[in-house]
């Protein structure tokens, strides 16, 4: 089964195609073809696709790459439990010399590391304390919760690297999922505390998928952009391929990922029956699955007022704006502010 995000409002939003069956993924032509044995082929308008999402067992061949390649469309794989496996990343249209040099450049100076990940970090917890201020507003305890916050997020001006501002992140991300409890109200939904690879509860099998889904989604807009994705500044570089769409999700995970995993949960969408355990751990099954990127795909084409333009855009598109932002940056032309949620 083949679940597909579509165009919204007057903004131009190509569809974003997760694979959920079983089959082989072919060119036909000029377009695509998805074909499950017994069952009749699914053809997939490539013009109108940016990026496929699979999760079944799907095979393709050189000639579907090619094609997807000149077309500029990215391939992410999740295995069976729904973990991210890897991303086939067409040759870049956009990558310039001249932007890799400046990302570099303000990789490898301190000082100017330090001050774009300084502002990912302000984007992530004034974001952070944004979400915990809207329920905190619908009677949930959680004032106690954004003070400690407030207090810890303080400590980010003094510090002197970026294994430093990791800690104090790490810190501030354990103080907010103490707040999960408080939203949810749902035993059943306990956060305990964060696992991962494999998450062992269903509140953690939640937050990994989410912020996976989002890695990619960041990933396929930093693709339509000068900007090169393995070089980021508050994830080190190193062996990892990718680092800059890390980077950037953490702005959006308190408004993107986690409002979902709280309006899913709070409607009944999600329940303990749309999880599988295994000894591995705990993992979202197909019918979860498909329920969270219905709700997230939503979300992420819903608009709000652009306050900077005065436009309607969708979050999607926000997220572009974003790495646009990071690029004048870089180019010294405007320094960076992160994206903050006004509700």
């Amino acid at each position: 089964m083949i679940c597909a995000g579509h165009k919204r409002g007057g903004e131009k939003l190509k569809r974003i195609v997760y694979v959920f069956s079983n089959g082989i993924l072919r060119r036909k032509g000029n377009t695509l073809a998805f074909e499950v044995e017994g069952e009749r082929i699914k053809y997939l308008p490539i013009e109108d696709i940016s990026s496929i999402i699979v999760f079944g067992e799907v095979d393709f061949n050189k000639k579907f790459l090619e094609l997807i390649s000149q077309k500029e469309i990215l391939l992410h794989y999740f295995n069976y439990y729904g973990y991210y496996m890897g991303t086939f990343y067409p040759r870049e249209h956009y990558n310039s010399g001249y932007m890799i040099l400046r990302q570099a450049e303000h990789y490898l100076d301190e000082s100017k590391r330090m001050a774009i990940a300084l502002a990912f970090e302000e984007g992530a917890v004034r974001n952070i304390r944004q979400v915990l201020k809207y329920y905190a507003n619908r009677g949930r305890g959680v004032g106690g919760i954004i003070e400690r916050i407030e207090s810890l997020a303080m400590s980010n001006q003094h510090c002197n690297s970026i294994s430093e501002l990791m800690a104090i992140e790490g810190n501030i991300r354990e103080c907010y999922y103490t707040a999960f409890d408080a939203i949810v109200n749902k035993p059943e939904f306990q956060f305990g505390e964060r696992s991962r690879r494999p998450p062992q509860n269903y509140m953690n099998a939640l937050i990994s998928f989410g912020n996976s889904i989002l890695y990619t989604t960041v990933l396929a807009e930093i693709y339509k952009t000068h900007l090169d994705p393995r070089i980021g500044y508050l994830h080190t570089t190193n062996y990892r391929r990718f680092s800059l769409n890390l980077d950037v999700a953490e702005i959006f995970k308190p408004i993107l990922v986690d409002r979902v995993i709280f309006s899913l949960i709070a409607h009944g969408s999600i329940t303990t029956k749309s999880f599988i355990e295994e000894t591995e751990g705990v993992f979202l099954n197909d019918k979860g699955r498909k329920t969270f990127i219905e709700e997230i795909d939503k979300r992420l084409g819903t608009t709000i007022k652009h306050r900077p333009t005065g436009r309607n855009v969708s979050y999607r598109r926000l997220i572009r704006m974003e790495l646009y932002k990071l690029e004048k940056h870089l180019m010294g032309e405007e320094p960076y502010a992160p994206f903050i949620a006004q509700w």
